[in-house]
């Protein structure tokens, strides 16, 4: 699973980028500090990815669980 860094629009959701939306439609799992707000951006566009928290409060645990998935390609 390679990974991709997306910046995702703060206010209008229309200002997204054709690749940022490619990059979500192919992801295995997105992980973003809003599951609410990402989750608007997604359904506005018909993506269906499986979305998970990933901020301050659970950085560690998250990323223990990501490292594995990454190394593993």
């Amino acid at each position: 699973m390679p990974l991709a860094v997306c910046a995702t629009p703060i206010g209008n959701l229309d200002d997204v980028t054709l690749r940022v939306l490619r990059e979500l439609a192919e992801a295995e799992v997105v992980l973003c500090e809003d599951t609410r707000h990402t989750k608007g951006l997604l359904d506005r566009h018909g993506i269906a990815a499986r979305l998970q928290s990933y901020h301050r409060h659970n950085e560690a645990r998250r990323t223990a669980e990501l490292l594995p998935r990454l190394a593993a390609g």
